[in-house]
């Protein structure tokens, strides 16, 4: 469950064995908000084939519809992202990114799947790409091969490791691509699970060192927030940091706790009004169900919502 948010800072959990990390959420939003740097941090050639000059699109609900969750298995990040290419002309094609942060024995194979399913869903060259942000060193699934009667099928998908960032911690914290803090602020949730002490002088000397980096003010709040919900801690912790970040920017007369909030407040209010709209939808839905006798397609077009959600509302 996500931490709630207490004055624009994330709310943690109240005790150490509680303690669940996020590394969905500030993942998905991380790429949402700075695609371009992503992919030059961890896959640049990608990135120097794709024209950036060019707007890309999400399609975060068409994903869905391809790959229902509840159909392969849990995800933890899956983005599919529509991109134009240096040299492509007016051909379009697909990204799909997957952050995978625990090991799966048959991730190779779930990966040909997505990549086959987009394909025929878009009829487009599709980029499977995968972030490998477990714990584990010795997991590095190699690609999938079948092999019957002469026919072959191999998807060969490029991958980075996280863990082999490890070692070139002073890189990451110097980098001008804030992936570098990223990937670092990721380490470092690993490496003090339920350390809440060790962590909580992590995130300060990560965020002191964000604060450095001399970026606009715009994003160093979307790096703060990123950081901040990844390295979660216990609240006597947060508002400790909370103050001392506070002092430091009174210090240094930058003042991005406070616009942090702000923007933390907005997003409240517009997740409330996200909520009862996707509110409505069920109900709608669940109204067409018991007085129609319209299909399950026919009702996840009219509501918005996807199929599996219709027949799991039919179902309940």
């Amino acid at each position: 469950m996500t931490p709630c948010l207490l004055n624009g800072w994330r709310q943690p959990v109240t005790t150490e064995k509680a303690q669940q990390d996020d590394y969905d959420s500030p993942w998905k939003e991380a790429i949402e908000i700075m695609l371009a740097d992503f992919m030059a941090f961890y896959f640049p050639d990608a990135w120097r084939a794709i024209d950036w000059e060019r707007p890309h699109r999400f399609l975060d609900q068409e994903l869905q519809k391809i790959v229902p969750e509840s159909g392969i298995g849990r995800r933890v990040v899956d983005k599919l992202v529509e991109v134009a290419l240096v040299q492509g002309g007016d051909q379009w094609i697909h990204l799909h990114i997957e952050i995978q942060s625990s090991r799966e024995s048959d991730f190779a194979e779930r990966m040909m799947i997505y990549h086959y399913r987009i394909f025929d869903r878009f009829r487009r060259p599709v980029a499977s790409l995968a972030v490998l942000a477990d714990n584990q060193p010795g997991w590095r699934p190699g690609p999938y091969r079948q092999s019957m009667l002469g026919c072959q099928w191999i998807l060969d998908f490029p991958n980075a490791k996280l863990l082999d960032y490890r070692r070139r911690e002073k890189d990451l914290a110097g980098s001008d691509n804030p992936f570098g803090l990223v990937t670092l602020a990721h380490l470092r949730t690993q490496g003090t699970r339920n350390q809440s002490a060790r962590r909580y002088r992590a995130k300060y000397r990560l965020i002191r060192s964000l604060y450095g980096k001399g970026w606009a003010k715009s994003r160093i709040i979307q790096l703060l927030r990123i950081i901040d919900w990844l390295m979660a801690l216990p609240p006597h912790l947060e508002q400790s940091l909370r103050q001392r970040i506070t002092a430091i920017e009174g210090e240094t007369h930058m003042q991005y706790v406070t616009s942090f909030e702000r923007l933390a407040r907005e997003e409240g209010v517009q997740e409330g009004v996200q909520k009862g709209i996707e509110k409505a939808r069920f109900k709608t839905a669940r109204n067409l169900i018991a007085e129609t006798d319209m299909d399950d397609a026919t009702i996840a077009e009219l509501t918005d919502l996807t199929e599996d959600q219709v027949r799991l509302l039919r179902s309940a």
